[in-house]
């Protein structure tokens, strides 16, 4: 997420790392509350794994470059990469699968590009490309929400899959659609409203807006991405309405709202002049909806934030400030 400065891009004195990393996972908690309400249990377990590993791998890689462990650990961005991948997975997936996924977003995804500052790619989002590539089966089998399992079932099937997660999970509503236009079929007209899964876009619409209300981030990238999402999207489902999604079902589906406030905004590997955002969250947005329509993966957030990382530099080279010469 981009910080908001007052003298950018500097950081004053009282704005931390330490404070604005605690600042993002208080905006993050209405959308841990509604996964609780929606899959149980499992969102804490999931949370409690990623954070113990991306700590214990945070200062093991400290240890061996030699740097301050105490102050790294505390500025709370190894934290918060975890919590994003453990709401990124699908909430019964296997205990390894969140363990290996944080272990490459602390090891490959920051620390060997030098840590925090340094790393050109969003660490959770290479993670979570990392894991969908290597295990699409178990990133792409989730929980049916409202499902009643007890915490001893939970348990059961994060660590020892059993009883076996099949009869227990659903496609998700761009998955299901997707497989739909694949076969030919034009799309039906989804409840988008009537899904329970609503209520996390709109936890993620709550923490995002506080975010901007404390001006720990800026509008430019949020807004780009969500107008780059569904601008495409409003043309194509005008043309045709059986075979597009409407820009409705792309902004409450799947994690657009939680990647234009969340992780496009990744300070480190965005576009950073106002500008710059504008172009760089528009990307994003045009990417998400190319991939969602067109390529294999039914949800594209990953993809399209790599993507867009990789233009970041080049975005912040073009439209550098020109600095003007005075004249005596």
């Amino acid at each position: 997420m981009q910080f908001s400065t007052s003298s950018s891009p500097f950081i004053t004195a009282r704005t931390t790392v330490n404070r604005l990393m605690r600042q993002v996972l208080l905006a993050l908690l209405p959308a841990i509350a509604v996964m609780y309400y929606l899959f149980g249990i499992s969102i804490f377990i999931q949370l409690l794994l990623a954070c113990m590993t991306a700590l214990l791998a945070e200062g093991y890689m400290l240890h061996l470059r030699q740097r301050p462990i105490k102050i790294h650990l505390h500025d709370l961005s190894a934290t918060l990469t975890a919590v994003l991948l453990a709401l990124a997975i699908p909430p019964l997936a296997p205990w390894w699968i969140i363990v290996c996924g944080t272990l490459f977003a602390i090891i490959i995804g920051k620390q060997l590009y030098g840590g925090l500052g340094y790393n050109p790619f969003n660490p959770a989002m290479v993670a979570y490309v990392f894991l969908l590539i290597s295990f699409p089966l178990q990133m792409t089998t989730w929980q049916t929400p409202l499902l009643a399992l007890s915490d001893i079932e939970t348990l059961n099937i994060i660590f020892t899959r059993h009883p076996p997660i099949d009869g227990l999970s659903s496609a998700t509503l761009l998955d299901a659609t997707k497989t739909q236009l694949s076969l030919g079929y034009a799309l039906p007209n989804p409840a988008i409203i009537s899904s329970p899964l609503i209520w996390l876009s709109c936890a993620y619409l709550l923490g995002g807006l506080w975010l901007l209300h404390q001006k720990i981030i800026s509008w430019h990238i949020p807004v780009s991405v969500l107008l780059g999402l569904c601008l495409p999207a409003t043309i194509a489902y005008g043309v045709d309405a059986e075979h597009f999604h409407s820009p409705l079902v792309h902004l409450l589906s799947g994690a657009s709202l939680c990647g234009a406030f969340f992780i496009a905004t990744d300070p480190v590997s965005a576009a950073t002049s106002n500008q710059g955002r504008l172009i760089y969250g528009l990307l994003i947005g045009l990417l998400i909806y190319i991939i969602r329509t067109w390529a294999a993966y039914p949800d594209a957030i990953a993809f399209a934030v790599l993507l867009a990382n990789l233009t970041a530099p080049s975005i912040d080279y073009y439209l550098r400030p020109k600095i003007r010469k005075q004249t005596l």
